[in-house]
């Protein structure tokens, strides 16, 4: 596929399978077979229904070329599954209730692999906050060395980020959809197949059919856009950090991984690369999702329609990036000697400033940092036995063991 081709970032991945075209179809099919074993526990339809309908065998390219006849591929579905199953297919069903219930199918299925990887993740940058608690790195801001930190607390920023939207993301409800031609449930009889669909879909029941309540997948994409942004900036430190100049951290080495085609020397950060490249993109597919909930009425004319890319998308991005985050949270190698030597003198100014107020002012204070830092003299001399910038990082310890205490307790609240 051209997807597979141009987005690296998800290709070969298990998240990839999970949103491709079979897997649509798959969750197709099973949305109708579930209304069919629903309908058959309350005496609505015969007890072989759904058999048939999980056994049949539909060509997915001649169903995607059909699906342009009604303006989705449930229609020709039904008639596909009506020659096997007979006319109790899809019976008091509208092609919404099917096509929404497939894709809560896709996302609840992909969610799970989506969340496994960023247990990997969360996993590896826990290591990473731990083992580094106290390794003295520069602190920077606006791209400048600012104050001395700690690379745990670095990581234990990227940690806490990635731990918040897993769990936005773990939270999204996704009901199962059923309400006949314009929500009423008029041909069901009344609103006992809702819990009894729900159940047999392994999704949530929903309140109200929602053909134009289309808060579901807002939802689903506004935690899929958080899930990529967590993991996007924990990318963008790893580029930034991996520059020759800097040289602090490395990504995982692996057989033909970040080569250049012009120049041998070069070990590009390419896991980070895709993982940002999948950052960039998902915001832009969850505006469309927020778009998409100004439908019209009891059937929406083109927003339902225009959802379906931009999650499916969304959802094969977001897996894409958690797979590679965690190969990338795992593998990471970091240089504390390199750390230590980019900590420069000036990253003193603040620690001095305040340490020569106590005596002689602020004013003073600042007058003798500035005319240190004007000839070149180093800001450690202007305090009685000096000081390391390594050993002023603030409470950045103390920070992390915060950050992992509150990972640990999500893991086992």
């Amino acid at each position: 596929m051209v997807s597979d081709l141009l987005s690296p970032v998800a290709a070969g991945t298990a998240a990839e399978e999970a949103t491709s075209g079979e897997a649509w179809l798959r969750a197709l099919v099973d949305a109708e077979a579930a209304l069919a074993r629903a309908q058959a526990r309350l005496g609505m339809v015969p007890g072989g229904v759904a058999d048939a309908i999980a056994g049949a065998h539909v060509d997915l390219a001649d169903l995607a070329v059909r699906a342009r006849g009604a303006g989705n591929p449930v229609v020709p579905l039904v008639a596909d599954l009506r020659k096997v199953a007979g006319e109790h297919v899809h019976r008091g069903a509208t092609s919404q209730d099917i096509m929404d219930t497939a894709a809560m199918l896709v996302a609840d299925r992909t969610r799970r692999i989506i969340l496994a990887d960023l247990a990997r993740t969360l996993d590896g940058l826990a290591g990473l906050a731990r083992r580094h608690r106290e390794t003295p790195m520069a602190g920077r801001t606006f791209g400048q060395q600012a104050v001395p930190t700690t690379f745990g607390l670095r990581a234990a920023g990227w940690l806490t980020a990635v731990a918040q939207a897993r769990d936005a993301l773990a939270g999204v409800r996704l009901p199962a959809q059923l309400g006949g031609a314009a929500g009423t449930l008029a041909a069901f009889g009344g609103t006992r197949l809702l819990p009894v669909f729900a159940e047999e879909t392994g999704l949530a029941e929903a309140v109200l059919p929602w053909h134009t309540l289309r808060a579901p997948v807002a939802e689903l994409g506004a935690a899929l856009a958080l899930v990529t942004g967590a993991l996007g900036k924990f990318a963008t430190d790893v580029v930034v950090l991996a520059q020759t100049e800097l040289g602090e951290v490395v990504e995982p080495a692996a057989p033909g991984r970040g080569g250049s085609s012009a120049m041998p020397h070069k070990r590009n950060p390419v896991l980070a690369t895709m993982i940002r490249s999948a950052a960039l993109r998902v915001p832009a597919y969850a505006q469309i999702l927020f778009q998409s909930q100004a439908a019209g009425l009891e059937r929406p004319a083109g927003e339902w329609h225009a959802e379906w890319l931009p999650l499916n998308d969304s959802l094969r991005l977001t897996g894409g990036a958690a797979e590679t985050a965690a190969e990338l949270a795992g593998g990471l190698e970091v240089h504390p000697d390199r750390m230590r030597e980019n900590l420069r003198d000036e990253l003193l100014s603040e620690h001095v400033a305040a340490a020569l107020a106590e005596h002689s002012g602020r004013e003073d204070a600042g007058k003798a940092v500035a005319a240190a830092l004007r000839e070149g003299r180093p800001l450690s001399d202007l305090v009685p036995g000096g000081v390391d910038p390594a050993d002023v990082v603030g409470c950045a310890p103390e920070l992390v063991d915060r950050a992992l205490a509150a990972y640990e307790g999500r893991e086992t609240g």
